[in-house]
This record gives structure tokens, C-alpha cells and sequence, in this order.
């Protein structure tokens, strides 16, 4: 059973939300007091940290009751609980974290912020494994370029998008992002992806859409943002900074 037992409010307040949103089994007692026997996992706060003997301690930070959660529950589960983080790529990343066979987090953002994400979600685990599926080639590519440093295995993901019924619609990548993340792939420390016409062509055309005078960045940006180097917006600045000091590109003489 998870014990709550801190003297500090934010702490107590976030872990025993926590904790009830996921149905856990946990009860809460004075810093002073006696564990339950029945106790495995104490949540604590820094200050109580050392109060706690033959009985795994969690420290939480008052802004991090949902990764103290998590470590409490992976922690309950025993050797089953390594992290798998399961990714389906796309312009907005589906990401599933696993402890073991239980899904304990799950996001979905856009594709500038899923690494920042995944690194922050491995950060705190013990061997964190992230899996990545191989489709959408140029984000899958550029999310395994990016994580240096990670154990990453790039998944067939085919099939692991599951059939939504009515008022799922949405949690397709998240739920894929999970199937991911049980599925072995193979390891991989980087993936070189040569951008088709047709994919440089797409992000020409996302440019464009994104651009306040409708106008689409040339090839060699386009290249740059499909090997992850620049994103949409940044290859736009330095489009138009091409164009300020006088550089014209064919695409803005085609244009014209």
C-alpha cells in the first residue's frame, strides 16, 4: 500500500489527487506517526525524507506530484515497472509512458515540443527505453536524431492503430503511441531519411500557409526542415531575411 505522509500541504494535496484520479490504493498519516504494516511506498516531502527506515521513500516536490505518483506506483509493481516511452510520429506526436504493462502518462504536441517531453519523462527513470514508430519517415527521423544520449528502437508500426468508435476520435495517435511502446523494435542511434519531392513539396506548401505574405521557402530550407535542422517558422525568418537583403529564390520568382 502507498503511505502519504508529509508535513508540507502542497505535497499532500497534489499526491493524494494524484493518487485518486488513479484509483489507487493509499492512505495518509502524520510524519510522526506509525507506518501501516501493510505499508511498501511512502511519499514524503525533502524536509521528512530521512524519517522512513526498510520501506521505499519517495521525495515529491510540490510541483511534481504526478512524477512522485508515478515512481510510487512503478516502485509497488516491482521489477515489472521499466519505463517504456512509445512515440507515434506525426506533426503532433502521440506519446504513451509505460511502467511495465501500465500506461501511467500520455501527450500529445507538436512535433518542436515531443522531445523535450520524452527527455523529461526519461529523465527520472531507471533504463528508460523509447520506442518510435517507423512511419511519418522525416519526424520519426528527426525525433531519433534528437535523442542523443536515450535508448531509442524504432518500431514496425503497422497495425497499431486501433479502430475508434464513436466519441474516440482524437485518441488514435495516443492509443497508437501505446501499442508502439509494447512492440520490440530495433536499435537505432541515428536514421538518415533523403526527403522525396513530394514530402519537400508538403512542407513548401505548410510554409506557405504559414507564411504572412503566402509565400512558400525554397528548396534547400525545405530540405533543412525535413532533416530537422530548422523548423517552419525558423526557415520563414530566414527566408525573409534572404529576401531583405536582396537574395531572390526562384520559388519567389516563380511566384512573382
Amino acid at each position: 500500500m502507498i503511505v502519504v505522509a508529509t508535513t508540507d500541504f502542497e505535497v499532500y494535496h497534489g499526491a493524494v489527487n494524484e493518487l485518486r484520479d488513479r484509483g489507487a490504493t493509499f492512505t495518509t498519516i502524520e510524519a510522526d506517526e506509525d507506518l501501516p504494516e501493510q505499508t511498501a511506498v511512502v511519499i514524503t516531502d525533502e524536509d521528512n525524507a530521512n524519517s522512513f527506515a526498510d520501506v521505499t521513500t519517495i521525495v515529491a516536490a510540490p510541483e511534481e506530484s504526478r512524477r512522485a505518483v508515478e515512481q510510487a506506483l512503478t516502485a509497488l509493481r516491482g521489477d515489472g515497472g521499466r519505463t517504456i516511452i512509445g512515440v507515434d510520429p506525426g506533426r503532433k506526436p502521440g506519446i504513451a509512458v509505460l511502467a511495465g504493462e501500465m500506461i501511467v502518462a500520455t501527450f500529445q504536441v507538436p512535433i518542436a515540443d515531443a522531445v523535450e517531453v520524452i527527455r523529461r519523462e526519461a529523465a527520472e527513470a531507471v533504463d528508460p527505453l523509447v520506442r518510435i514508430g517507423d512511419g511519418s519517415r522525416l519526424q520519426s527521423a528527426k525525433l531519433v536524431n534528437q535523442l542523443e544520449g536515450v535508448r531509442v528502437e524504432l518500431v514496425d508500426e503497422t497495425g497499431t492503430t486501433p479502430y475508434l468508435g464513436v466519441g474516440a476520435r482524437g485518441a488514435g495517435d495516443v492509443l497508437a503511441a501505446a501499442n508502439i511502446a509494447r512492440l520490440e523494435g530495433e536499435p537505432v542511434e541515428s536514421r538518415e531519411i533523403e526527403p522525396t519531392a513530394g514530402e519537400l513539396q508538403v512542407i513548401k506548401d505548410r510554409s506557405r500557409e504559414q507564411s504572412k505574405t503566402n509565400r512558400a521557402i525554397d528548396d534547400s530550407l525545405a530540405e533543412r526542415v525535413a532533416a530537422g535542422e530548422l523548423s517552419i517558422d525558423e526557415a520563414l525568418a530566414e527566408h525573409r531575411s534572404d529576401g531583405d537583403s536582396g537574395t531572390t529564390s526562384q520559388n519567389e520568382t516563380d511566384e512573382a
